[in-house]
């Protein structure tokens, strides 16, 4: 009887745990969605602060030390030397937990989910066959 009452009980909660999570598939999509638009306004319009905050801390710290800059300066770099490219529009976006992954026109930005919201964790990135993609700005 108890093992009968136990297999019933653990259905019922993977089919919460199921619509639980298709449920919040299209939300995280749309704050991916919105993080990676703001970051785009502030590269189009050179607001190196804005884009120094989207940035995951890792990434932050990755971009200061290679730059041996700050992070507003070292962004505006790799901005003039076109290592992170005005992207155009949104061609996909992928979410897998808390990495989602967002192919523009001209550039893929992958993105992790921290307790203040969605960061970019790389940007300036190029696919290689059967590699990992090539990323101007990353984290360590």
């Amino acid at each position: 009887m108890r093992g009968r009452w136990f297999g019933r009980g653990a259905g019922v909660v993977a089919v919460l745990v199921s619509i639980g999570a298709c449920g919040t598939l299209p939300e995280r999509r749309d704050e991916v969605t919105s993080e990676v638009t703001r970051f785009q306004q502030a590269l189009g319009a050179g607001r190196h602060e804005q884009l120094c905050a989207a940035l995951a801390p890792a990434t932050r710290e990755e971009l200061e030390h290679t730059a041996e800059s700050r992070c507003e300066r070292a962004i505006g770099r790799a901005i003039a030397e076109r290592e992170v490219p005005a992207a155009g529009a949104v061609q996909g976006v992928d979410v897998y937990g808390d990495q989602a992954r967002v192919v523009l026109e001209r550039d893929t930005l992958f993105l992790a989910r921290f307790p203040a919201g969605w960061k970019v964790t790389a940007a300036g990135c190029v696919p290689r066959p059967e590699r990992p993609h090539r990323c101007a700005v990353k984290g360590g």
